[in-house]
């Protein structure tokens, strides 16, 4: 058979998308995921990503400036603040992302809890998400103290008193721990490696878990927990372009809030004095410290922490409608007023002195 060069047709060119696609393998993200995962109350937990890897890239500049020697430190973030091309709005950006994250991981795990995403066969991801919301806390509290003003001080000082009480489980936060380096540097490891690393580590499982198992089920009255992956309505590339965006949002938000409400810096430091407040999501625990002094910063959020660690273990029913885990969430919103109450008379109150 005969055939002209007229006859045939000369391939197409590959288009950019097209070689982007296949370079990534992004038609492997298309699986089905269902639609209610694309609502902003299943999103948080992507959102929070987010704001972490802008946390990441905000303190990887400031950390070229930062001098974590105490007699340094403070000075240290003035000349950021004033000396670095960027750096007041970078540490502003910093400072509001790390808030907005607090809350975002919140109510993540609110939602969580609310909707028992913790059931079968999801109880270890419930685990590893208490291990992100310790790695989140810890990186506020060190983050806090790194400026080293009165209220850094105060908070390294906190520290040392808990731990004192800790005997050898409280030894990192002692002076003998290391007469070489200071608490602060050590605090400075932690909240630039350590806490990175391990939030590596654990949002890698909690990933693989969530592909493994699939989004929890939407909770109606009849819903019970099961393994969904495969099954839905969308798909996880929606999933991702949703996540993206309220990304996009937050990263505008903590750059207006930067550009207008820089984030503060107090005056130096005097050891011994307690002259402000925590942050708001630690200054609940500040009446409790009026009462029982630094045993109430071990306590507390030891039991706190061990509550919520039995609770896939307590609760294991499969259905997941808040009718019939009215207990759970009972008792979830008593310790949950009672933090906010508490976190409103603490805000009230004067300051007063806790420290040795």
């Amino acid at each position: 058979m005969k055939t002209t060069a007229s006859q045939q047709r000369p391939p197409q060119r590959e288009t950019f998308s097209e070689w982007l696609v296949e370079r990534t393998g992004w038609k492997g993200l298309t699986y089905p995921v269902p639609a209610h995962a694309n609502k902003i109350w299943y999103l948080l937990g992507g959102i929070s990503f987010v704001g972490f890897l802008i946390l990441f890239a905000t303190g990887i500049y400031m950390a070229q400036f930062y001098n974590a020697q105490p007699s340094e430190a403070r000075q240290s973030v003035v000349y950021l603040i004033t000396g670095v091309p960027l750096g007041e709005l970078i540490r502003s950006i910093h400072f509001w992302t790390a808030q907005i994250v607090t809350a975002t991981v919140i109510l993540h795990f609110l939602r969580i809890l609310f909707t028992a995403a913790y059931k079968k066969p999801r109880e270890l991801n419930w685990f590893i998400g208490l291990g992100l919301l310790l790695v989140t806390f810890g990186a506020v509290y060190t983050g806090s103290a790194l400026k080293y003003d009165q209220e850094g001080v105060e908070a390294l000082q906190h520290a040392t008193d808990a731990g004192g009480l800790m005997g050898a489980l409280g030894a990192f936060f002692s002076s003998e721990f290391s007469r070489s380096v200071s608490l602060l540097t050590r605090f400075f490891t932690v909240h630039t490696s350590i806490l990175p690393l391990a939030f590596a580590a654990l949002i890698g499982i909690h990933i693989y878990l969530i592909n493994q198992h699939g989004i929890s089920p939407k909770v109606d009255a009849d819903a019970t927990a099961h393994n969904t992956k495969g099954e839905g309505e969308s798909r996880f590339d929606v999933h991702l372009r949703s996540m993206a965006g309220y990304g996009l949002l937050l990263f505008a938000i903590v750059l207006i809030l930067g550009l207008f409400f820089p984030a503060p810096l107090g005056q130096p430091g005097i050891p011994g004095e307690e002259l402000t407040k925590p942050w708001w999501m630690f200054v609940w625990l500040f009446p409790a410290e009026a009462a029982w002094g630094a045993w109430a910063l071990i306590i507390i959020p030891s039991i706190l922490a061990g509550l919520l660690f039995l609770v896939p273990i307590v609760d294991r029913s499969p259905y997941l409608s808040p009718l019939k885990r009215k207990w759970v969430l009972i008792l979830a919103g008593i310790i949950l007023l009672v933090i906010i109450v508490s976190g409103v008379v603490a805000t009230l109150q004067p300051v007063s002195g806790h420290l040795k």
